[in-house]
Protein backbone atom coordinates (compact mmCIF):
# COMPACT_ATOMS: atom_id res chain seq x y z
CA UNK A 1 0.00 0.00 0.00
CA UNK A 2 1.14 3.50 -0.80
CA UNK A 3 1.76 5.91 2.06
CA UNK A 4 0.01 9.27 1.90
CA UNK A 5 2.20 12.21 0.88
CA UNK A 6 1.73 15.93 0.26
CA UNK A 7 -0.48 16.56 -2.78
CA UNK A 8 -2.34 13.24 -2.59
CA UNK A 9 -6.13 13.27 -2.72
CA UNK A 10 -7.43 11.27 0.22
CA UNK A 11 -10.84 10.23 1.47
CA UNK A 12 -11.35 9.61 5.17
CA UNK A 13 -14.12 8.74 7.54
CA UNK A 14 -13.84 10.60 10.82
CA UNK A 15 -15.44 11.39 14.14
CA UNK A 16 -14.45 14.64 15.81
CA UNK A 17 -14.89 15.04 19.55
CA UNK A 18 -14.08 17.57 22.22
CA UNK A 19 -11.75 16.47 25.03
CA UNK A 20 -14.81 15.62 27.16
CA UNK A 21 -15.92 13.09 24.53
CA UNK A 22 -18.82 15.10 23.06
CA UNK A 23 -19.04 14.56 19.29
CA UNK A 24 -19.10 17.79 17.27
CA UNK A 25 -18.94 16.25 13.77
CA UNK A 26 -18.79 12.89 12.06
CA UNK A 27 -18.86 11.46 8.55
CA UNK A 28 -20.96 8.52 9.79
CA UNK A 29 -23.82 7.92 7.38
CA UNK A 30 -22.26 10.26 4.81
CA UNK A 31 -19.68 10.06 2.06
CA UNK A 32 -16.08 10.19 3.26
CA UNK A 33 -14.39 13.58 3.48
CA UNK A 34 -12.20 14.17 0.42
CA UNK A 35 -9.32 16.66 0.37
CA UNK A 36 -5.83 17.24 -0.99
CA UNK A 37 -3.14 16.77 1.67
CA UNK A 38 -1.22 19.98 2.29
CA UNK A 39 -3.67 22.21 0.40
CA UNK A 40 -5.16 23.93 3.45
CA UNK A 41 -8.63 22.48 2.83
CA UNK A 42 -8.83 21.08 6.37
CA UNK A 43 -7.54 22.20 9.77
CA UNK A 44 -3.73 22.15 10.00
CA UNK A 45 -3.47 19.58 12.81
CA UNK A 46 -5.46 17.00 10.87
CA UNK A 47 -3.65 17.79 7.62
CA UNK A 48 -0.20 17.20 9.17
CA UNK A 49 -1.35 13.87 10.63
CA UNK A 50 -2.06 12.38 7.18
CA UNK A 51 1.39 11.81 5.57
CA UNK A 52 2.62 8.25 6.12
CA UNK A 53 -0.83 6.72 6.60
CA UNK A 54 -2.22 4.24 4.06
CA UNK A 55 -5.60 3.01 2.88
CA UNK A 56 -7.40 1.11 5.65
CA UNK A 57 -5.33 2.64 8.46
CA UNK A 58 -7.04 4.06 11.51
CA UNK A 59 -5.57 6.71 13.78
CA UNK A 60 -6.51 8.83 16.77
CA UNK A 61 -5.30 12.42 16.36
CA UNK A 62 -5.28 14.94 19.23
CA UNK A 63 -5.14 18.52 17.98
CA UNK A 64 -4.38 21.60 20.09
CA UNK A 65 -6.66 24.59 19.41
CA UNK A 66 -3.83 26.52 17.72
CA UNK A 67 -3.69 23.78 15.06
CA UNK A 68 -7.49 23.53 14.78
CA UNK A 69 -9.70 26.65 14.71
CA UNK A 70 -7.31 28.81 16.70
CA UNK A 71 -7.65 30.47 20.08
CA UNK A 72 -10.61 32.71 20.83
CA UNK A 73 -9.97 36.17 19.41
CA UNK A 74 -11.58 38.86 21.60
CA UNK A 75 -11.57 41.25 18.62
CA UNK A 76 -14.09 38.96 16.90
CA UNK A 77 -16.68 39.77 19.59
CA UNK A 78 -18.63 42.99 19.05
CA UNK A 79 -21.46 44.88 20.72
CA UNK A 80 -23.95 46.45 18.35
CA UNK A 81 -26.98 48.64 19.08
CA UNK A 82 -30.11 46.56 19.47
CA UNK A 83 -32.12 49.16 17.55
CA UNK A 84 -30.18 48.30 14.38
CA UNK A 85 -31.54 44.75 14.34
CA UNK A 86 -35.00 44.03 12.87
CA UNK A 87 -37.60 42.91 15.42
CA UNK A 88 -38.20 39.56 13.68
CA UNK A 89 -34.58 38.41 14.23
CA UNK A 90 -34.27 36.08 17.27
CA UNK A 91 -31.68 37.34 19.74
CA UNK A 92 -31.44 34.62 22.39
CA UNK A 93 -27.89 33.64 23.40
CA UNK A 94 -26.67 30.74 21.26
CA UNK A 95 -28.66 31.75 18.16
CA UNK A 96 -26.55 31.70 14.99
CA UNK A 97 -27.01 34.60 12.59
CA UNK A 98 -25.34 35.79 9.42
CA UNK A 99 -24.09 39.30 8.85
CA UNK A 100 -22.58 40.95 5.81
CA UNK A 101 -19.17 42.53 6.01
CA UNK A 102 -18.62 45.95 4.38
CA UNK A 103 -17.12 44.16 1.35
CA UNK A 104 -20.24 41.99 0.95
CA UNK A 105 -18.97 38.70 2.40
CA UNK A 106 -21.25 36.64 4.64
CA UNK A 107 -20.00 36.26 8.21
CA UNK A 108 -21.59 33.72 10.59
CA UNK A 109 -22.00 35.09 14.12
CA UNK A 110 -23.43 33.80 17.40
CA UNK A 111 -25.50 35.86 19.82
CA UNK A 112 -23.65 35.64 23.15
CA UNK A 113 -25.33 38.32 25.26
CA UNK A 114 -28.15 40.86 25.09
CA UNK A 115 -29.41 43.72 27.21
CA UNK A 116 -31.89 46.56 26.69
CA UNK A 117 -29.57 48.57 24.43
CA UNK A 118 -27.04 46.17 22.86
CA UNK A 119 -26.49 42.73 21.40
CA UNK A 120 -23.06 41.08 21.67
CA UNK A 121 -22.16 38.98 18.64
CA UNK A 122 -19.23 36.59 18.36
CA UNK A 123 -17.68 35.84 14.96
CA UNK A 124 -15.15 33.31 16.29
CA UNK A 125 -15.57 29.80 14.92
CA UNK A 126 -17.75 27.83 17.37
CA UNK A 127 -14.78 25.48 18.00
CA UNK A 128 -12.23 28.27 18.53
CA UNK A 129 -10.30 27.79 21.75
CA UNK A 130 -11.08 24.05 21.84
CA UNK A 131 -8.59 21.18 21.69
CA UNK A 132 -10.02 18.47 19.44
CA UNK A 133 -9.73 14.71 18.96
CA UNK A 134 -10.33 12.95 15.64
CA UNK A 135 -10.72 9.22 15.09
CA UNK A 136 -9.94 8.76 11.39
CA UNK A 137 -9.94 5.90 8.92
CA UNK A 138 -8.29 6.28 5.52
CA UNK A 139 -10.72 5.08 2.85
CA UNK A 140 -8.65 5.83 -0.26
CA UNK A 141 -5.49 7.55 -1.50
CA UNK A 142 -5.04 8.87 -5.05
Amino acid sequence: MTAIKQGDTVRIHYTGTLLDGNVFDSSEGRDPLEFVVGSGQIIPGLDTAMPGLATGEKKRVEIACVDAYGPINPAMRQQIPREGIPDDIPLEPGVQLQMQTPDGQTLPVTVVETDEATVTLDANHPLAGQDLVFEIEVVSVN
